[in-house]
């Protein structure tokens, strides 16, 4: 996993571009690994009907799921050394595609374009640790929760703010753009945020966490799965104590697909009821 990371934050560097928030139904065979070396397709082919047991639902291509994510936000979703994708996401979506009798096709974007994508007819579901609120639901629905996302912060050994309270002297702080972290840090003060002019938005998590290790923001409010990845990935990091604000994972689906959307919850009740969830979340994150 380490190298993995590693070559996330050189592949952020490389790139220079600019949430957040996992245990189900074991199928026969655990060990088989999911399908998720398809190539993103991000074309919006014409609507097809599948069928789900004795309900038929929506998906944007026959025969296929299509999940939107960003695919560096470990251990949930992150790419493979063969340009493939893994992650308790990619492997818990790849379960319910084939309960569906659907094959999964990851579809690789910028967060808010993740979120996009289902809006608009360009995926069927989105996975990338995505938090439910009142406005999203505005604009899509959601899942049933199958996660729960606990943010923290990440700074730097020595750093001047050692506790959560500290942040409010920070000059500089890092999100991932789009995502509740941001939306919630840029806030006004009044409001419980630090101010726009005190927060800077990354396309991800890693672009944000190099800014931190080269001195261009003082701290990284992050999710604390990916931050945990990060730190041990990069030497003199450490996450501060306590919890920055705790959320609700769920699957993102466009608005008003309702047939989909009780199709997946389904799927997921019976993964997380049979121990294929929990397998999957074991295999990523260790108990501690």
């Amino acid at each position: 996993m380490k190298k993995i990371f590693a070559l996330l934050l050189t592949l952020a560097m490389v790139l220079s571009l600019a949430a957040c928030g996992g245990g189900s139904d074991a199928p026969a065979n655990t060990d088989a690994p999911a399908n998720t070396d398809a190539p993103a397709n991000t074309d919006a082919p014409s609507n097809t009907d599948a069928p789900a047991g004795d309900a038929a639902f929506t998906t944007v291509e026959s025969g296929k799921l299509h999940m939107s994510t960003n695919a560096a936000f470990p251990p949930y979703e992150m790419t493979t050394d063969n340009g493939g994708f893994e992650g308790i996401d990619v492997e818990v979506a790849d379960a319910i595609a084939k309960k569906l009798g659907l094959e999964l096709v990851v579809d690789d974007m910028g967060f808010d374009a993740a979120l996009t994508a289902v809006q608009t007819g360009q995926s069927d579901i989105a996975m990338a640790g995505i938090t439910v609120t009142d406005d999203r639901l505005e604009v899509m629905d959601f899942s049933d929760s199958y996660a729960t996302g606990i943010q923290v912060v990440i700074v730097k050994e020595g750093s001047p703010i050692q506790t959560i309270d500290d942040l409010a002297n920070a000059q500089m702080i890092g999100c991932q753009k789009a995502t509740t972290g941001y939306i919630y840090a840029s806030d006004t003060p009044e409001n419980g945020g630090y101010g726009e002019d005190h927060v800077t938005a990354f396309d991800n998590g890693a672009l944000a966490v190099m800014a931190l290790v080269n001195g261009q923001v003082d701290a990284v409010i992050i999710d604390n799965e990916p931050a945990k990845s990060y730190v041990a990935a990069n030497e003199g990091l450490k996450i501060l104590d306590g919890t920055w604000v705790e959320e609700q994972y769920a699957i993102g689906l466009a608005k008003g697909n309702t047939a989909l959307l009780e199709a997946v919850n389904t799927a997921m009740a019976e993964l997380k009821a049979d121990g294929t969830f929990q397998g999957i979340v074991d295999k990523y994150i260790t108990a501690e």
